[in-house]
């Protein structure tokens, strides 16, 4: 039986995904980007324990709220560091006629990870920055591993949605914006691209936890800007 490390579950959220969508968030990460929002979930090995089944006895309480479009996303963290036990979740979830979600960074590409999207019904794919260069200076990976993960999607024909946090004076310039459309358009299996205004109410969890938040300095872009971008990728 597999165990999963789970930082947290969000019952009824409607930002991970499709329609209503029971969140979990699990515990562990395999990254250190600069603008995370939860870096109380970079610890592997903490969190609280539990098992698919016990997952699915609370996914099922909340059926009813999900609608057409909705049901569970998995959240990090990043999933796919336990891709055995999200696999097992997502399984018993179609047993029960719940759509399943993954929301990742894709810097994971392995056996267990294809196992577990055979039962992945949508991925939302951090694509952070498009070019390998900040990647590496602000991730902690290559912009190949999310690309790689990105054409296997394409290739298994795996609905995605492409996020993107939109940082000033990182990632918020036209360039990234075109080439971003130009990531989504090559791959059929992208039906939207989001962007997400960098936000920084996360600075007391940094500050709670005694440690730097590496973009704290940075402003929060405009609607304006944000507007601007999102015309763009239209």
């Amino acid at each position: 039986m597999s165990v999963g490390k789970i930082h947290s579950i969000q019952s009824l959220g409607t930002l991970d995904g499709p329609g209503v969508r029971f969140v979990v968030f699990t515990q562990g990460c395999n990254l250190r980007c600069g603008c995370c929002h939860n870096p109380d979930t970079w610890e592997c090995g903490a969190g609280k324990e539990y098992t698919p089944e016990q997952i699915l006895s609370r996914v099922v309480r909340f059926k009813e709220y999900f609608g057409q479009d909705g049901g569970i996303t998995f959240s990090g963290g990043e999933p796919l560091l336990q891709a055995d036990f999200v696999r097992d979740v997502f399984e018993l979830c179609h047993g029960e006629g719940i759509n399943t979600c993954l929301d990742t960074s894709g810097s994971i590409l392995n056996n267990s990870v294809k196992d577990l999207l055979d039962h992945t019904d949508r991925v939302l794919l951090d694509i952070k920055y498009t070019n390998d260069e900040d990647y590496k200076k602000y991730v902690g990976c290559g912009i190949k591993s999310p690309l790689e993960f990105l054409n296997y999607l394409n290739q298994k024909h795996i609905p995605t949605t492409l996020r993107q946090v939109i940082i000033p004076t990182k990632n918020d310039s036209d360039e990234n914006a075109l080439e971003l459309k130009r990531i989504a358009q090559a791959h059929e299996c992208v039906d939207k691209v989001e962007l997400l205004p960098f936000k920084k109410i996360c600075q007391v969890k940094y500050d709670n936890m005694g440690i730097e938040f590496p973009f704290g300095r940075l402003p929060e872009p405009t609607r304006e800007r944000m507007t601007e971008l999102e015309e763009i990728l239209k």
